[in-house]
């Protein structure tokens, strides 16, 4: 199984994007869906995440900008992405924590022109 991204891409500073993620195959036994990112030159760090119950976390860098979701019945983890910032460009890596190990998404490229 595969975690396939999309919904990158080129935005001017202050608009949107929606990035989603979904798996190639049927994965059982979810507990935390999220969404990574890496800047040039940066580590990868964590945006936001939900958890099997729906709580969710958020860096402070995103928070109140970004929000975070799931499709339970498609195993797909979105992030609704306002108000964009320059300092938002990166590449964006979708993660899924399973009850036997974890998966990563090839990522996906947002670029911000300020």
């Amino acid at each position: 199984v595969q975690l396939q991204a999309s919904g990158g891409g080129l935005v001017q500073a202050g608009g949107s994007l929606r990035l989603a993620c979904a798996p190639s195959g049927t994965i059982s036994g979810i507990r935390v869906m999220g969404w990574y990112r890496q800047a040039p030159g940066k580590q990868r760090e964590l945006a936001a995440r939900i958890i099997g119950g729906g709580t969710t976390t958020y860096s402070d860098s995103v928070k109140g900008r970004f929000t975070i979701s799931r499709d339970n019945a498609k195993n797909t983890v979105y992030l609704q992405m306002n108000n964009l910032k320059p300092e938002d460009t990166a590449d964006y890596y979708c993660n899924i924590v399973t009850a036997w190990g974890g998966l990563w998404g090839q990522g996906t490229q947002v670029t911000v022109s300020s």
